[in-house]
């Protein structure tokens, strides 16, 4: 490429993929010109704040999300327009392994032709210039570079991949600043999340053991998290934007989350997880990437990869069952070093040595690495 092409990467899904987009557009911004994100209306925010983005469109697609509207012609000619006033030379359609890039590539070929690259195990006739196939195993973010690379774009020198977002504010604020961990208790899908009643005992004992406890949610989730912090722990439910939020997560000792937007925000601020893991989902393509993390959750229980959004199994056990003394004995590991001491607990977890409070560079082993 003589001249550095005008990039569209598309990532028509929720903030936490395109978090884990991050490192592929940041690649796809180093050989670029000018770099734009199309996301839908739950990435939005997310997009916004991903280094080597200089544009965001946005579009709520009809074969994605929770609660997808209804098709509409009106909507779909207004993206192609956009598409086509972008002038843009090339597109990446990044998509989970369960995902088609196709009807996105339809609609770039109607933009004006666009070459266009996406994994792909659908037979794609004219509509992709780069049929790739993803490698299995791979981790979301990991195979989106691997996409990316395939397409010619690689990371700038100095940039292992790590994910990254622009520099979040001082929450001090809202947090205070003594030490503390958050405990994020809600998720979109409620079966990767722990009940209303388990993230409140979690709660409890975590201010038992001598943690200060922080609570984050979103506004639609405030009577969820009155109830969890209760009178053991700071609310900051529907208190933050997700920028506000990353920047109380960047304070944070470590982050109790589901498999769930702020999970990967914590990443991105390289805060260790407390990652409590329903295995509706493989832990390997979408587990905390690039910090210390530990795995809680049984990953062999009924419900593994349902896909289930409610929990199929009665009493949520593979996320209910995780014992306090398990949730103790993971944030004892993960918190050596950061911040004050806290008691260590009896019980079992595995996890990796303790991060340094700020973004840093993962290595190999960490990076997509499920403990």
């Amino acid at each position: 490429m003589s001249t550095a092409p005008r990039t569209l990467v598309v990532r028509l899904d929720s903030a936490g993929d395109v978090l884990l987009a991050g490192p592929a557009v940041r690649a796809v911004a180093a050989g670029s010109s000018h770099t734009a994100l199309l996301c839908g209306p739950t990435g939005e925010r997310a997009a916004h704040l991903l280094p080597g983005v200089d544009e965001v469109l946005v579009h709520d697609a009809p074969w994605v999300g929770l609660r997808p509207p209804p098709v509409s012609r009106a909507t779909t000619d207004a993206l192609v327009d956009a598409l086509a006033a972008g002038r843009f030379d090339r597109a990446l359609i990044l998509v989970s392994s369960h995902q088609s890039p196709l009807p996105v590539a339809l609609l770039l070929k109607m933009a004006g032709g666009i070459w266009t690259a996406a994994d792909s195990p659908d037979y794609p006739g004219a509509l992709l210039d780069l049929r790739h196939r993803r490698a299995p195993h791979r981790h979301e973010a990991e195979a989106a570079l691997d996409l990316a690379a395939a397409a010619g774009y690689a990371l700038p020198p100095g940039d292992r991949g790590a994910l990254e977002i622009l520099p979040p504010p001082a929450t001090t604020r809202l947090t205070g600043r003594d030490p503390y961990v958050v405990l994020h208790p809600g998720a979109a899908v409620p079966a990767r999340a722990w009940s209303a009643d388990r993230a409140a005992r979690a709660t409890a004992a975590l201010a038992a053991a001598g943690h200060r406890v922080v609570v984050t949610g979103g506004p639609d989730e405030r009577r969820l998290t009155a109830a969890v912090a209760g009178d053991h722990a700071l609310d900051l439910g529907g208190r933050t934007d997700l920028h506000q939020l990353a920047g109380v997560l960047a304070g944070a000792r470590a982050a109790v989350v589901g498999n769930t937007g702020p999970a990967h925000l914590a990443a991105a601020v390289g805060t260790p997880v407390v990652s409590l893991f329903a295995p509706v989902v493989p832990a390997e393509r979408w587990a905390p990437y690039g910090v210390p993390h530990v795995l809680l959750g049984d990953q062999r229980a009924p419900c593994a990869d349902s896909r289930a959004r409610s929990c199929p199994v009665p009493g949520h056990p593979c996320l209910d069952g995780v014992t306090d003394a398990e949730l103790l004995a993971a944030l004892a590991r993960l918190t050596a070093g950061r911040g004050a001491a806290v008691p260590a607990a009896p019980g079992r977890a595995d996890g990796r040595a303790p991060g340094a409070g700020a973004p840093r560079t993962p290595t190999d082993d960490e990076r997509g690495a499920t403990v």
